[in-house]
């Protein structure tokens, strides 16, 4: 499906881009604590509602 220098390409493709990210965050992590305040909340919420979603989904197919 995929040649070996594709495979290749994706594995250092992935990983530049986690240490990437990871870099970037820690450059800005001082105003991600001051702006971004209480999101875990919304996310705690959002993951929350996909669950009950699933809860719901599965209970009314049986």
């Amino acid at each position: 499906m995929f040649s070996q220098g594709q495979l290749i390409f994706a594995g250092f493709f992935v990983v530049a881009f986690i240490i990437l990210m990871i870099f970037s965050y820690r450059k800005d992590i001082k105003l991600h604590r001051k702006y971004y305040k209480g999101s875990i909340f919304i996310l705690i919420g959002f993951i929350a509602f996909v669950l009950l979603l699933f809860a719901l989904k599965t209970y009314l197919k049986n």
